[in-house]
């Protein structure tokens, strides 16, 4: 689970509505014609005129927040709570540094460390929030309200439930683990998705060997209790086995002596490479360092079964292959939370993993409700739906053709709205207008550089192919919570529609842009004070100086002074004493 840079400048948008001015620009026709769905405006015309005669405070409305994790928590820091009823419901009442679970599952770093209450951060930053320790467990699109039961004990009777309105609603639920229905591996693997996870993990890695230590094991059981499988071998995969590999060479084979040589840490990845998303150099450098320190990485296998002692995994090549074990860790992938797949069956987003928002992050066909992190997906309008519509309005003259400067007039927007557009010029090494439209038309009029629609659809013809889901990880749902809470904030300035790139009418700018990650890199320590780094630019690093790296920016991302403190103390710690080997 590598972490990936946060940045409060990823998601702006342009600014406020502009003053009116006589005539439309072609741009505000342009995109006001393509633009599909919008943030609800507060009430309608009558609404409004009832408060302006009313010498009453207009009522605040209800934002519900679902969920404390990257997407919740930049929401809430981010968002001026004086002009909301701000509720949030979460099963747990903190916020967890989660790229730093690996390094808790073997002690560098303890689990206090990475938590921060939820009740404090609001404190700190005068928040008036209303915070429920509670699951919910059905969002009721129709009324605008979400079933919730407490989180604190039992409530088989039902007395823990209760209900609550909203407004609007962000759904920010993250995601869960997915086993795409492994036999065997709900009952016999162990996860790494939440601090309790980490938490288990630790306690049976010593239980491993304590187990082997016992004097009625025979050599082969030992073999078996102490062969660490990871199953997935992406970035929490890779990141816990190096952590594992550490906490074994650096502190448990000193109280262990007698049994390090039946120690054996496995990597079973089921494509041809660990690493997939990062550069294929860092793979690369991976796997050759794993090999180095006795790391056995399989790819090529697919798991097929986990039973209490065996892994059963299949490959193209071998066939099935059985391998014993004594702990597995499951982190193969994210799946959907049960709560969000029945709001999707509502709203008939079914045969989909995660909710289909617009652009700007609202849920598509629901009043009101967002959704943001790894719970959601945005869905980018393609270019191709709106060509016409598009060549028609920027056609000034009407004259059924286009100059090079009126698209040039109109691509600054085009852009804006369809980012896969200025994507495929930069994949394909165009500079300009010139360059998207030269290979389009023929040799003849290469000099005037005029195109009729057949030929502007040709120049854009491959643009969609571009369009890209955005990654589930902290970086994209942190920017997606400080965008959000961004519109929010600027909402009650806009009494148009607010969302959408521009309007039908005044001055047609934009009032929000729509949503535009921006990838600052990411990072996968390796173990031995080694760690790699793919940040933009093509640049890649590698080797000891990136792991000092990655140590100053997870210490600068930690969300308050007292978990940087803590972070930092327990990495001095281990530097001066070692890991913690008790069972605690």
């Amino acid at each position: 689970m590598g972490f990936f840079f946060a940045s409060r400048a990823a998601a702006r948008f342009l600014g406020e509505a502009r003053i009116s001015h006589p005539g439309v620009s072609t741009a505000a026709l342009l995109l006001a014609a393509a633009s599909g769905g919008g943030l609800v405006a507060y009430a309608d015309s009558a609404a409004e005129n009832a408060s302006e005669q009313s010498q009453e405070a207009p009522k605040k409305k209800k934002v519900v927040v679902l969920g404390t994790g990257w997407a919740g928590t930049s929401f809430l820091k981010d968002l001026d709570c004086s002009k909301y009823e701000v509720k949030v419901i979460s099963p747990r009442n903190y916020f967890a540094f989660t790229p730093l679970l690996p390094s808790v599952t073997c002690g560098t770093v303890e689990a206090r460390s990475i938590v921060e209450p939820i009740r404090k951060m609001l404190e700190k930053k005068r928040k008036d929030v209303t915070f429920y320790e509670a699951e919910c467990f059905k969002i009721d699109a129709s009324k605008k309200a979400v079933h919730c039961r407490s989180a604190v004990g039992t409530n088989f009777d039902g007395n823990g439930d209760f209900m609550v309105d909203y407004d609007y609603l962000v759904v920010a639920l993250g995601a869960t683990v997915n086993t795409f229905g492994t036999p065997g591996v709900m009952e016999h693997c162990y996860f790494l998705k939440e601090v309790e996870d980490a938490q288990k993990i630790r306690r049976n890695v010593i239980d491993c060997f304590e187990k082997a230590s016992l004097p009625n094991i025979s050599e082969e059981e030992k073999r078996r209790i102490l062969h660490f499988v990871i199953i997935g071998g992406g970035p929490t995969g890779v990141e816990f086995a190096a952590e594992l590999h550490d906490f074994l060479v650096e502190d448990l084979v000193k109280i262990y002596p007698a049994i390090e040589d039946f120690v054996k840490i496995t990597i079973i990845q089921s494509g041809e490479h660990i690493l997939n998303m990062f550069d294929q150099r860092i793979a690369t450098f991976a796997e050759t360092k794993f090999q180095r320190d006795g790391i056995e990485v399989n790819t090529g296998y697919r798991v097929i079964k986990v039973s209490d002692d065996l892994i059963t995994m299949k490959s193209k090549s071998l066939g099935e292959v059985s391998v014993p074990y004594g702990m597995a860790v499951w982190s193969a992938g994210i799946g959907t939370r049960p709560v969000v797949m029945d709001f999707m069956h509502q709203i008939g987003q079914t045969n989909r993993r995660v909710l289909a928002t617009n652009e700007w992050l609202r849920v598509h066909e629901c009043d009101g409700i967002y959704a943001i992190g790894d719970c959601a997906s945005i869905t980018q309008r393609k270019i191709m739906e709106d060509i016409s519509t598009i060549f028609k309005m920027a056609d000034k003259d009407n004259s059924g053709t286009l100059t090079l400067k009126e698209i040039n007039d109109v691509l600054e927007d085009i852009c804006i709205r369809y980012p896969q557009v200025e994507l495929y010029m930069k994949s394909m090494h165009m500079l300009d207008t010139r360059d998207l439209i030269k290979d389009a038309i023929g040799d003849s009029h290469k000099e005037a550089m005029v195109v009729d629609i057949e030929e502007f659809k040709k120049a854009l013809c491959k643009v969609d192919s571009q369009v890209k889901s955005v990654p589930a990880t902290a970086q994209v749902a942190a920017q997606q919570g400080h965008y959000l809470a961004e519109c929010f904030n600027k909402m009650d300035q806009c009494k148009e529609e607010p969302e959408g790139p521009l309007r039908m009418s005044g001055s047609g700018r934009h009032n929000f842009r729509p949503f535009r990650y921006k990838h600052l890199g990411q990072f996968v320590p390796l173990g031995g004070e080694q760690a790699a780094a793919e940040l933009p630019g093509d640049w890649v690093s590698m080797g000891h100086s990136t792991q000092w790296l990655w140590y100053s920016v997870y210490a600068s991302k930690q969300v308050s002074w007292r978990t940087r403190m803590l972070v930092v103390s327990d990495w001095t710690r281990r530097f001066i004493f070692g890991r913690d080997s008790s069972r605690i």
